[in-house]
C-alpha cells in the first residue's frame, strides 16, 4: 500500500476541513431544535424557510432562479412553492411582459414568520456569544467573511 506524506500545513488543513464539516451542521441542528421548541406556530420545513428568506431578499425571484441559488431541482422547488401557496405563505404573480414566467412574493404571514424565526435564531446566537471571551467573539467575527468565501467556493457553480 502506497502512502503519501502530508506536509504539516496539509495535515492542519485536513483537520480544519473535517472540524468545519462536523461543527457547522451541529450548530445548525442545535439552532433548529431551539426554534422547534420556541416557535409559536407550526415551523415551516428548513427548505421552506430558506426559500422564504430568499424571496424576502430577492423579491420577485422566479422558481428557476431560486432553484439555482438553493441548489435544488426546479421541479422539486415548484412542488414546494405549490404547497406554500396552498398554505398562504407565497404568492405567484405573472410577469407582465412574459405570461409564462411567474415571480414569487411572500405573503404578510410568511414575512412575519420568517422574521420571527430569524429573531429567535439571532437571540440564541447572541446569548451564546455572551458566554464567550472577547477574543473568541473576535475570532468568530473575523471568520464570518472567510466562511462566506468558503461557501461560495463549495457552490457547484464555482467548480468550472
Amino acid at each position: 500500500m502506497e502512502t503519501t506524506a502530508q506536509t504539516p500545513d496539509e495535515g492542519a488543513a485536513g483537520r480544519l476541513a473535517q472540524d468545519l464539516a462536523l461543527v457547522l451542521p451541529a450548530l445548525h441542528r442545535a439552532l433548529d431544535r431551539r426554534v422547534d421548541a420556541d416557535f409559536p406556530h407550526p415551523k415551516p420545513a428548513e427548505g421552506q424557510i430558506a426559500l422564504m428568506r430568499l424571496i424576502r431578499d430577492r423579491e420577485g425571484v422566479t422558481v428557476r432562479e431560486a432553484a439555482e441559488v438553493l441548489l435544488v431541482k426546479p421541479n422539486n422547488l415548484s412542488a414546494t412553492v405549490t404547497q406554500m401557496v396552498a398554505a398562504g405563505l407565497v404568492e405567484r404573480r405573472r410577469d407582465p411582459d412574459d405570461k409564462r414566467v411567474t415571480h414569487l412574493h411572500l405573503t404578510p404571514t410568511a414575512a412575519e414568520r420568517t422574521h420571527a424565526v430569524d429573531e429567535l435564531i439571532g437571540g440564541y446566537v447572541e446569548q451564546a456569544l455572551a458566554g464567550l471571551s472577547d477574543g473568541e467573539r473576535g475570532a468568530l467575527g473575523a471568520a464570518v467573511g472567510a466562511l462566506r468565501l468558503l461557501e461560495r467556493g463549495l457552490h457547484p457553480s464555482s467548480a468550472s
